[in-house]
């Protein structure tokens, strides 16, 4: 048996294990009979009860509302700005598919309070553009593991156990290159014109319940050891990662820096949603399978709660946002206002048949009720007032499709994102 091929599955089942641990322990919600009623919060009133219907009043009046909003309550603050951040070029002139991609490997170093953290960038651009567009997003377990490529350095960062690759003991090893290809279509991408960035997730911050051992402790005050209250959980760290790689690659000249689109899957789909929510210079989001507190409505119970999210990653939010455990209705947000800090750029919003844990039809009507503010730029949003099915994609600046299958990445879905991207030129 191939483990390379089998490795993402596994991974899903592991998500799975824990979707169904959490099942038993609560009443999860799989039944849409049971989903509302509920009453979402309204993208276009503002907290004075005026009703924002122009760009002007939303730029300058309920957008801010509802960042401070979602930075206060969701995902906390970033606590200061980095003392400087040091590039250096570890590979410069690599080459991939038979020629076709150029490889290049990039270290940046976080400086603050007089420590510092790296992470490492993998880049492949095809070798027949001047200047190309990318996608930019994390990866799971190192960035050996996307490519069937023996120049990629493996990670020195710790890394989650999974015996079925190798790993023992946290540390990555041989065996597990190339082990989550299935996930990056490469070739695809490539023949596409456009580029990949990616970067381990653990670099910034590994993926446990300690706060000490990332980027989180570059910013800590004097006998500090975890984020105030407000401070920012594992997500609002990784999203903030992604905005560090784009000031990188804002001097790249061989990526065009105004079409960077961000993707991720799952939890890192949720980095991705609020990066590009405080970051204007991504030109565009991609969220897989991203469900609660990514894409998928709070308070339409259904799969994964707030309650749940809370205990089984705690440290994925900021502590202001333990109090909303079973709570939804409590917070001044829902997720379809995070994807109204987007507007006016593109977004892509995926879901799998299989995934009722990520509640699809929520992700769904989270694009549905923030085209509101893209009609408000003149744009039409959503193109479709109900769900489609399954394998039937709507492409347009707001776009969403529903995979059938399993919460995973797979060539098809890549090939609805390359087509989303050139309908929107990038």
């Amino acid at each position: 048996m191939n483990i390379r091929k089998i490795t993402p599955i596994l991974f899903t089942f592991v998500f799975l294990g824990i979707s169904i641990l959490y099942s038993q322990n609560k009443s999860v919600n799989y039944d849409e009979l049971k989903a509302g009623p509920y009453s979402l919060p309204s993208i276009q009133t503002s907290q004075s009860g005026v009703i924002i219907n122009n760009v002007q009043d939303w730029e300058e009046f309920r957008k801010p509302e509802i960042l401070y909003s979602f930075t206060n309550h969701v995902y906390g603050r970033v606590p200061g700005v980095l003392d400087s951040m040091l590039v250096k070029i570890t590979e410069q002139n690599g080459t991939y598919l038979n020629g076709t991609a150029k490889r290049k490997q990039v270290m940046l170093t976080f400086v603050k309070n007089g420590k510092e953290l790296s992470v490492d960038l993998l880049i492949y651009l095809p070798i027949s553009m001047e200047k190309a567009p990318v996608f930019l997003g994390y990866n799971f377990q190192g960035n050996h593991t996307i490519a069937d490529d023996r120049n990629i350095f493996i990670t020195k960062s710790w890394v989650p156990i999974n015996s079925e690759i190798g790993v023992e003991s946290n540390f990555a090893v041989e065996k597990s290159r190339g082990s989550m290809k299935t996930r990056w279509d490469i070739e695809k991408i490539i023949e596409a014109g456009y580029g990949l960035v990616t970067l381990y997730r653990g670099d910034i911050d590994p993926d446990k319940d300690d706060l000490s051992d990332g980027i989180h402790q570059l910013f800590y005050t004097k006998e500090q050891e975890k984020p105030k209250p407000d401070e920012w959980g594992t997500i609002a760290a990784w999203s903030w990662g992604l905005s560090r790689v784009m000031d990188f690659l804002e001097t790249d000249q061989d990526i065009d820096h105004e079409k960077v689109i961000v993707f991720g899957h799952s939890r890192l789909g949720k980095a991705s949603l609020w990066a590009a929510a405080t970051d204007s210079r991504f030109a565009g989001c991609i969220s897989n399978n991203s469900g609660a507190m990514g894409a998928a409505l709070s308070r339409r119970d259904f799969g994964e709660t707030v309650e749940v999210i809370n205990k089984a990653f705690p440290y994925w939010f900021c502590d202001n946002f333990k109090k909303y455990s079973n709570k939804e209705y409590m917070l001044p947000v829902d997720q379809h206002m995070l994807i109204s800090l987007i507007a006016p750029r593109p977004v892509y919003l995926a879901s799998a048949t299989e995934d009722l844990w990520a509640d699809p039809k929520g992700e769904f009507l989270s694009a549905k009720e923030a085209s509101v503010v893209y009609n408000l730029y003149g744009i039409p949003g959503l193109s479709s007032l109900k769900m489609p099915e399954p394998d039937s994609p709507i492409i347009g600046v707001v776009s969403y499709h529903l995979r059938t299958g399993i919460h995973d990445v797979t060539d098809y879905d890549w090939e609805q994102y390359i087509k989303f991207a050139k309908y929107n030129n990038f």
